[in-house]
């Protein structure tokens, strides 16, 4: 991957963070809108950018193809529906360090005397 395109992806990622975190959200309409203008991701001010109901919401994806950087999906996470990498790294990864040591394994804490109950196991009476 040549680097001018990595420098590239780099700040249409900054700027993508920026319009996400800026954006005014109209809570009447239920939608949110573009603060000010973004012109390396194509968003205009006013632009909506995030609704409720029957909107095709922004893709970063698309703003890299139409940068036409090559292998867009390797800059991307994969969906929330096929696990992601958080998922990924709970069943590959942390799974494998977890294993216990046979030392962990052959202690036992002290076994303390249960101590007898106070008024016979009736509780507390309260006149």
């Amino acid at each position: 991957m040549s680097l001018p395109q990595k420098e590239l992806v780099e700040e249409l990622k900054t700027c993508w963070k920026k319009l996400w975190r800026e954006r005014f959200d109209d809570k009447v309409r239920a939608e949110g809108v573009a603060a000010a203008e973004y012109q390396q991701l194509f968003v205009e001010q006013g632009t909506i950018i995030h609704a409720t109901r029957d909107y095709k919401a922004l893709n970063f994806k698309e703003i890299l193809e139409q940068h036409q950087v090559a292998n867009a999906d390797r800059f991307i996470p994969p969906p929330s529906q096929v696990g992601g990498w958080n998922k990924f790294v709970k069943t590959h990864i942390t799974s494998q360090r977890q294993r216990k040591s046979a030392r962990v394994l052959l202690y036992c804490g002290e076994k303390r005397e249960k101590q007898q109950p106070k008024k016979g196991g009736r509780g507390w009476l309260h006149i």
